[in-house]
């Protein structure tokens, strides 16, 4: 499905966002802010246009959205909200992978009024994990900078050709079954942006523990993650649908951080197969 691609001004940004379809609105929030965007979550969940209006954005300082400070978990929030507004969507389904899962877990704090279901891939309701992520990383058997990895993980990366090296060094740990032509295509399709990663990281990550508050989530909500993830490991979800009073986990067996992509028949299926138990008005089909 062609997606009409346009941009709305919220909170004194500029969001580019792609949309396509019908009905009950489902939007995605990408993760890696500064190095991700919009792109990756429209090649996968466009098939949902068939019943949904699906929207995707680029969040303020990612892919082609306008850049001001500030990157915080709470900025974010009040943007989601914004666009929800401004684009009449009325109530959501919302899907956060990532780091976006850490924004759609404080929207659902913050505006459970607004959803009908959210659903988290790959993603973590604290940063108690990161030492389980940097021990994989470094007993991988690719090679590691400690020195680099500890840059990265603590926002302190120098400009966007560094931001751009760090990640290729660690990107080989994203998916199970490698393929080094579609990482070098993908990797010269990324806009780094540091500033973005660098406060995410710095400011947003290391007060981020979202654990005690979790039960206050009582919508339905579809805990996903691949087996095999490095960067949000499977304890992290586990931790997810433990303290989520409303949720079912998925786990995909042949997956690292991407199994909307991984195994995206498979994952398309057990999100309509979610949301048709949810949603009366959508079917499973």
């Amino acid at each position: 499905m062609v997606p009409v691609s346009r941009s709305v001004t919220v909170n004194g940004v500029s969001l580019a966002y792609d949309e396509a379809g019908q009905g009950t609105a489902f939007v995605t929030l990408h993760g890696g802010p500064g190095m991700s965007g919009r792109s990756g979550d429209w090649a996968t969940f466009q098939p949902l246009a068939d019943s949904f209006r699906l929207v995707s954005y680029d969040q303020r300082g990612s892919g082609e959205s306008q850049g001001a400070e500030p990157y915080s978990h709470a900025q974010f929030v009040a943007d989601l909200e914004a666009l929800r507004q401004e684009l009449q969507l009325g109530k959501m389904v919302l899907l956060g992978g990532s780091y976006g899962g850490f924004i759609a877990l404080e929207y659902a704090l913050t505006h459970p009024e607004n959803l009908h279901a959210l659903i988290l891939r790959d993603t973590a309701a604290s940063n108690r994990f990161q030492g389980t992520s940097k021990d994989k990383a470094m007993a991988s058997g690719f090679p590691m900078d400690e020195v680099t990895l500890e840059r990265l993980f603590s926002g302190q990366v120098k400009g966007d050709q560094d931001f751009r090296d760090s990640y290729a060094m660690i990107q080989p740990l994203y998916t199970v079954e490698r393929d080094p032509e579609k990482e070098a295509a993908q990797l010269a399709r990324i806009p780094f942006r540091y500033q973005t990663h660098n406060w995410a990281f710095s400011r947003n990550q290391p007060g981020y523990d979202l654990v005690s508050r979790l039960p206050e989530i009582t919508v339905p909500v579809l805990v996903t993650v691949g087996r095999h993830d490095w960067i949000t490991p499977l304890d992290a979800s586990e931790e997810l649908a433990s303290g989520l009073p409303n949720s079912e986990l998925m786990v995909f067996e042949h997956s690292g951080h991407s199994p909307q992509s991984e195994e995206r028949e498979l994952y398309l299926k057990t999100v309509r197969d979610f949301l048709a138990r949810h949603l009366s008005a959508v079917g499973a089909s």
